[in-house]
């Protein structure tokens, strides 16, 4: 007896089922149009039906509705965290021909820094950042922009929302604080050329012209060479020199003597070179007929107040 009423229950449950699903089907919900704003907004299933419900269906608007909701959300959720510390993030260097950017974003959490949304908003304000570069004409051979967090929020995307709109976005999406620190901007003319890297840097990985490397520790070095063709794998062990070795300056020989101790060199050129240390850094430039015209490091979470103040004050540097 008691085995027959459970059967009845769960057959009434079950009617109850079917016959609810009857009614959302007649209720002008379309699927194709619920399965349709999901892909393209990534929201929720609930969010993507309430929206639908609330505009007749229309994709368009329901769409817009939800972009608001998230970015009202966002606001909210980044006012909240402001406080909250960034110790973590991430080094993003853009190059595209003679052009080049390096990014410094920070989040609370190294698992945040990690994750495949965070990487692709480095990707995206670096390469906005190169997009104000394009934008800049200049008669010397190298040009240098430095943007700090304020500034970097204010600029503008192409649909009219700033960085700071899109981080927003992003802080109520990962549920934790994170800034837009700095951006260093590069351009040149003439003879000068660009090569970027960042550290960790991924195995197995050809080219990086038009790709943001990502890593806790970057480098944009502008040089000049007597080789046409780019040796890629050279100028890259310059970039990790500069990474690993961290010089101040790139030094001259007739006003830089050597330092005394080999482990307290600063200037690049005195360096033993990272790959062969029986040869100093300015050897193996002569070796590769190749100058370095300037450099700039980033390491993610260091204290550069006052040198980015230097960067902005030379925004507009040439080099001969």
């Amino acid at each position: 007896m008691l085995f027959q009423r459970i059967c009845m229950r769960a057959l009434h449950t079950t009617r109850q089922v079917y016959a609810g699903t009857g009614a959302g089907s007649g209720s002008g919900l379309e699927k194709s149009a619920l399965a349709a704003l999901r892909k393209k907004t990534g929201y929720t299933f609930a969010n993507c039906k309430k929206a639908l419900q609330m505009h007749g269906n229309d994709v368009t608007l329901a769409e817009k509705w939800l972009h608001e909701q998230a970015q009202s959300l966002g606001w909210t959720k980044a006012t909240k965290l402001a406080d909250r510390a960034t110790a973590q993030g991430l080094v993003g260097v853009l190059i595209r021909g003679n052009r080049g950017a390096m990014v410094e974003l920070n989040c609370e959490t190294d698992f945040v820094a990690r994750n495949d949304t965070f990487k692709r908003f480095v990707d995206h304000v670096s390469r906005i950042c190169l997009h104000y570069t394009d934008m800049t004409d200049f008669d010397g051979d190298l040009w240098k922009l430095g943007f700090d967090s304020e500034a970097l929020r204010n600029l503008r995307t192409d649909e009219g929302r700033t960085l700071g709109d899109h981080l927003a976005l992003l802080i109520g999406a990962m549920g934790e604080n994170a800034t837009i620190r700095r951006a260093l901007c590069f351009k040149v003319n003439n003879d000068l050329r660009l090569v970027g890297y960042a550290h960790p840097a991924p195995t197995n990985v050809g080219t990086t012209e038009g790709i943001t490397q990502v890593g806790k520790y970057g480098a944009i070095v502008a040089y000049r060479s007597d080789h046409k063709l780019l040796d890629s794998e050279f100028h890259k062990s310059i970039c990790q020199q500069i990474v690993g070795m961290k010089p101040k300056k790139i030094g001259e020989y007739d006003k830089d003597e050597p330092a005394e101790n080999k482990d307290d060199e600063t200037c690049l050129i005195h360096q033993e070179y990272l790959l062969d240390a029986d040869r100093t850094v300015g050897e193996v430039l002569q070796e590769h007929s190749c100058e370095i015209v300037d450099y700039h490091r980033f390491e993610c979470g260091e204290q550069t107040e006052g040198n980015l103040e230097e960067i902005i004050r030379s925004q507009h540097q040439s080099s001969n």
